[in-house]
């Protein structure tokens, strides 16, 4: 299917108010409902499944410190329109075909708000998952002013309820921001990146067959990964928006299921990043282009101050699917992202780039108490399916990640595949130390690890807080974390996914301290 690119404005998600605010709390209820929306002005209106009528859903806005508790109300039908494979684990035809969980990616919360992913409930709260589940989830919001997302987490259907239109940006502020003097207002502006193909009546479409199929489940819907080949933003296929001659601050997200995106400007201008997962930088980092994973954030400032009235700009894709080693994207299509519009300034500009962003401690290796190896394995399952795990594990296997909260870990997640893989963990927010590359063949015959360089720091843009990490081939990846000050059941998984459904995804158990420990965590 053929669609004009650049002919629909991009929309802005509102800001949801929330019902009830006192000096203790602040409450929202958010409703999940099926209904038609709209991706391209040349496609009749598609049903998706979204947070309060939208897709996506509304941006909510809160300060550092403020206990936000939302009520994630499940209204939706009892039936998928997306192909649901019963051969995944909790999917099995005695489990309610339509299950929702919430997750606040990014955040450091309890665990029982963690939206973790067997604590899923149905239409109504008429049934729920083997894990504990609560109707109202409280978020204490005690980080520093970042980006974060909510989507949904139920177990063997995240890229289906995701793809289907369950996300929505999560904004914290804090006074620091204030005083940096960023674009703001209007001109602070959130791009949630997706990307979805259509059948020709213009409903969504997602593959439902895979190549030999085991038999008693002939329509099955679980991929090595999928990628469409139209780019959403803000729920519009490659929208326009109008820019002043001006600085601008973008807030982006990757919102896709499997889709890395290689991004630049055609114009040649920079992206001036300020922050990451986990909220500022230390200093502004200029980028000629960057490479963003599925669930990362970066939050850029584009100055189009010297750009001519009229110019027309647009924000391109190169990145190869999969990660880095598939085909390249169609130029005319998946290569396309956006455009702007230079229009006249209608306000002097008083925003500025700071020099200083934040400030952020370092870890000292040296004091890290444990070191874990977390190893990326991909296999077969039991119908011959390409099968991704974790330290070769699946998810229903035994614990083996149980930190002490406070204690300072080093993860290495050993990476001797030809992929890139977006590992999220949560509850922490951490730090990337080096990538170090490794013969990877010797890895495959005896299981050691012979590195092959020196390590090699992290990009510039990678030196703040992450919570998503891009873990290369051919690379061991060190990252350095403290999990608190919650205790309890939490996961960390792949965020393909079509990995993390299948079953690159595994619980960890956050443990009391044996001691006290002082923590520089960002909250």
């Amino acid at each position: 299917m053929s669609l004009t690119p650049f002919l629909d404005k991009l929309p802005i998600p509102r800001v949801l108010a929330p019902l009830r605010r006192d000096k203790c709390s602040t409450y929202y209820e958010v409703e999940m409902r099926e209904f038609f929306h709209q991706f391209h002005s040349e496609l009749p209106p598609t049903k998706v499944w979204g947070y309060e009528g939208q897709v996506p859903g509304p941006t909510i806005e809160v300060e550092e410190g403020e206990t936000t508790l939302i009520q994630w109300k499940n209204n939706l039908p009892d039936k998928h329109f997306l192909p649901v494979d019963h051969t995944l684990h909790g999917c099995h035809e005695s489990m309610p075909e339509v299950r929702t969980v919430v997750h606040l990616h990014g955040a450091n919360v309890p665990p029982d708000s963690d939206g973790y992913p067997e604590a899923w409930y149905t239409n109504g709260f008429k049934k729920c998952g083997p894990c504990f589940t609560r109707k109202v989830y409280e978020y204490p919001n005690h980080q520093p002013a970042t980006t974060l997302w909510y989507h949904d987490h139920a177990i063997g259907i995240t890229r289906l309820n995701v793809y289907a239109g369950l996300a929505g940006m999560y904004i914290i502020r804090d006074k620091n921001e204030k005083y940096l003097n960023l674009p703001s207002g209007i001109y602070e502006v959130p791009l949630v990146i997706q990307d979805k193909s259509f059948n020709p009546d213009g409903s969504l479409f997602y593959p439902t067959n895979v190549q030999n199929p085991p038999p008693e489940y002939p329509e099955v819907s679980i991929t090595p990964g999928f990628a469409g080949d139209t780019i959403i933003v803000n729920g519009k296929a490659w929208p326009y928006l109008e820019v002043e001659q001006r600085k601008y601050r973008f807030r982006i997200l990757n919102g896709s299921n499997e889709r890395f995106y290689r991004i630049k400007l055609d114009s040649g201008q920079s992206f001036i990043q300020i922050g990451s997962d986990g909220g500022f930088l230390r200093k502004p980092v200029w980028l000629d282009e960057f490479v963003i994973g599925p669930a990362e954030r970066m939050d850029m400032i584009v100055d189009f101050t010297n750009q001519p009235v009229g110019a027309r700009i647009k924000m391109t894709n190169s990145a190869r699917t999969p990660f880095d080693f598939g085909a390249p994207p169609d130029p005319n299509t998946d290569g396309l992202i956006m455009e702007f519009r230079v229009i006249a300034r209608t306000s002097e500009d008083t925003s500025v780039i700071p020099e200083r962003l934040n400030c952020i401690k370092d870890y000292d290796v040296c004091f890290a108490e444990k070191v874990r190896d977390i190893t990326l394995d991909v296999g077969a399952d039991q119908y011959g399916r390409l099968l991704f795990k974790l330290n070769d594990c699946e998810f229903m296997d035994y614990i083996t990640e149980d930190p002490i909260v406070g204690d300072l870990e080093m993860w290495r997640i050993i990476n001797p595949g030809l992929g890139v893989h977006p590992l999220h963990i949560h509850q922490v927010q951490f730090r990337v130390l080096d990538r170090i590359p490794f013969d990877t063949a010797a890895y495959a015959q005896t299981g050691q690890l012979r590195f092959t360089g020196e390590p090699e720091p992290p990009n510039e843009n990678e030196t703040g807080w992450k919570d998503t990490v891009q873990a290369y081939p051919g690379h061991v990846t060190r990252l350095l974390m403290r999990f608190g000050p919650y205790l309890g059941r939490y996961v960390y998984h792949c965020h393909i996914l079509e990995h993390e459904d299948h079953d690159m995804m595994r619980p960890l158990e956050v443990k009391p301290p044996e001691h006290c420990h002082q923590t520089d965590q960002p909250f």
